[in-house]
């Protein structure tokens, strides 16, 4: 009888949305932590070593013993769950190998999923679904009406799969689902209450420099807006947002088609726009792709320079932002181009970041509503551009994608400083 009462209230959990609660950060020792993460886990003690010491505080892995090698190291993994399939064996025995494991951080579900049954390219290309290539957006009524059919299919076994893994799961921990840039909102907002954590990839940087030009390249001056989708329109759930660790000709291993794209690894700079530009639009954590096909040292070392610098504002990174205002005054085309900016206290320390997403120099840049700040002077982190508060504001000059980080005092610098010169290609 206890175990036909016990049958009734499973299924009874698994028919209904639980609400998530998740706030987007890790949590270890008590702490909340800002995620730094890569896709790559690497097999070798001496290279995973160096990525946690970079930084790097959470990995993917594929099983139980990989989380058991990252507790020896004292860092935490997320492990990629078929959501998708429904409460199967499979997915009941991967979540019964792991849960409860203290390595485990996160649990992840199917990448793209929405992506995959409504403009991935390959239901035109393998599997002839679609009648003509890009069918989805000409919403070709074949392409709406698969789309239909599959979410009728996936989204009640993704949203019981998760009330099955939280039924089970001793640590209550989140769950993310990660998606295309332009996946469909209609389909994601139907899990969306389920998950925890939802956002995008997004790797802009696919072509070579002109005539051996430093500056910012264009195709990633829309990464904010493309993070303030997600932020918009994700209920109040976290975003996470992933980001590139490769160049797109390496990926030619998973697809043969990128074995004709240019080499093109983002510069220090461009990273770091990157990462910052994502945090000042409302990211909480953020997850690099793919280091395991990564073959230049050049760029990872740039890679390890940025997340150490991320590392180090920890504290900051991890408290909600605070109101400010950035006004811009500059002539021209790009007259109201924005500068993003996060402003974040740690007692009695500030941190404000300022992110120029315009492809013009802004020689007035004013950052108001500091009137706590008021008399004190703010240093630029890794620059020479320290500023004084006055009237609760100050004023800056930015060149063309340029990132300004200000702190009230140097302590906030990582201590290595190497690859933050590289120029990419």
């Amino acid at each position: 009888m206890k175990r036909k009462i016990l049958s009734v209230l499973l299924l009874l959990c698994l028919s209904l949305v639980v609400s998530a609660q998740g706030d987007g950060y890790l949590q270890k020792n008590g702490k909340r932590i800002f995620a730094i993460g890569s896709y790559y886990l690497p097999t070798d003690d001496a290279a995973l070593k160096e990525m946690i010491d970079a930084g790097f505080n959470l990995f993917r892995c594929e099983s139980k013993e990989d989380l058991d090698r990252l507790q020896k190291f004292g860092t935490q993994g997320w492990i990629p769950l078929p959501l998708a399939e429904g409460v199967t064996e499979n997915l009941k025995k991967i979540v019964g190998s792991v849960a409860g494991h203290p390595a485990l951080a996160v649990c992840e579900g199917p990448d793209e999923i929405v992506w995959s049954f409504t403009a991935n390219s390959g239901l035109y290309r393998d599997l002839k679904i679609h009648k003509s290539q890009g069918a989805w957006w000409k919403v070709s009524p074949e392409a709406v009406k698969y789309a239909k059919e599959q979410s009728e299919i996936i989204m009640p076994k993704i949203n019981k799969a998760i009330a099955y893994v939280r039924s089970v799961d001793p640590n209550n921990l989140q769950v993310w689902i990660n998606e295309a840039q332009r996946s469909d909102m209609g389909y994601v907002n139907q899990y969306l209450d389920a998950i925890d954590i939802t956002g995008s990839d997004v790797y802009p940087i696919n072509s070579i420099r002109v005539n051996g030009s430093t500056k910012g390249r264009l195709s990633m001056q829309n990464i904010g807006k493309k993070t303030k989708r997600w932020t918009a329109t994700s209920e109040g759930k976290p975003v996470w947002m992933v980001l590139q660790a490769f160049s797109w000709h390496e990926l030619g291993v998973l697809d043969k088609g990128y074995n004709t794209l240019p080499i093109a690894y983002p510069s220090f700079g461009e990273s770091r726009y990157m990462a910052y530009d994502v945090i000042a639009n409302g990211a909480r954590g953020v997850n690099y792709f793919h280091m395991k096909f990564l073959t230049s040292n050049e760029f990872r070392e740039s890679l390890y320079a940025l997340t150490n610098e991320l590392n180090a504002l920890q504290p900051f990174l991890t408290t909600d932002p605070k109101p400010i205002t950035v006004v811009t005054y500059q002539e021209g085309k790009d007259a109201g181009a924005q500068v993003a900016a996060t402003a974040r206290q740690y007692g009695r320390d500030w941190m404000v970041a300022l992110v120029n997403e315009s492809d013009t120099t802004q020689m007035g840049v004013v950052v108001e509503g500091l009137p706590h700040l008021n008399g004190h002077k703010l240093v630029e982190l890794y620059g020479e551009d320290d500023v004084l508060v006055r009237n609760g504001k100050f004023i800056t000059r930015m060149r063309p994608f340029e990132v300004k980080v200000f702190a009230t005092g140097r302590k906030w610098e990582a201590t290595n400083k190497k690859g933050r010169t590289y120029l990419g290609l």
